[in-house]
């Protein structure tokens, strides 16, 4: 695709190119970072709280034992805006070209129509550039997917946000079913 971070390019300008959309996007566009968080299990997530004793006589705390079998795993797709911060995310049983391509759609909705230009930032995961994502892009003319260079997650912001989601909304928590997450 004429204008795409992909192909015969080298990696360091491949790197400029992703941080100059971060610093200085087009005027009209929007940058988001798209990817999947899992496989997530529905689990116990140990927590890191003191428990005080009810009383001088209190009994040790015990900790079921979790094996994690209650549910089947999912995966959480998302999408993260920079420059403003905002998150969507949606949950899916499976990491599928058609799942993949639905979470697109709801992006799309989500993503303010104003803007002229989409800039979506991905790893190089086979999903990602299936031919079913090139038919989204062609019925959605103002995406364009920008391909983070291999070896270099740190570019894709929403890997630090997915570490924040972990850690404020599943560590110390304890989910019965995957609808729970």
């Amino acid at each position: 695709k004429p204008g795409s971070v992909r192909g015969s390019i080298p990696t360091s300008r491949k790197k400029g190119a992703i941080e100059q959309l971060y610093t200085a996007p087009p005027a009209g566009s929007v940058v988001v970072c798209l990817d999947e968080m899992g496989p997530q299990k529905a689990k116990s997530h140990p927590g890191r709280q003191l428990v005080r004793p009810a009383g001088p006589k209190a009994e040790p705390a015990r900790q079921e034992i979790d094996y994690g079998r209650r549910d089947v795993a999912g995966y959480v797709f998302g999408a993260f805006q920079p420059a403003s911060g905002k998150v969507f995310t949606q949950p899916y049983e499976h990491r599928t070209t058609t799942n993949w391509v639905d979470f697109l759609s709801a992006v799309e909705a989500w993503i303010d129509p104003v803007s002229e230009r989409v800039y979506a930032v991905v790893d190089n995961l086979n999903t990602h550039s299936a031919p079913d994502v090139l038919l989204f892009s062609l019925l959605h003319p103002r995406w364009e997917f920008v391909f983070q260079p291999k070896y270099a997650a740190y570019l894709n912001l929403i890997e630090p946000w997915w570490k924040i989601l972990r850690s404020l909304a599943l560590k110390g928590r304890r989910f019965e079913a995957w609808p729970e997450i």
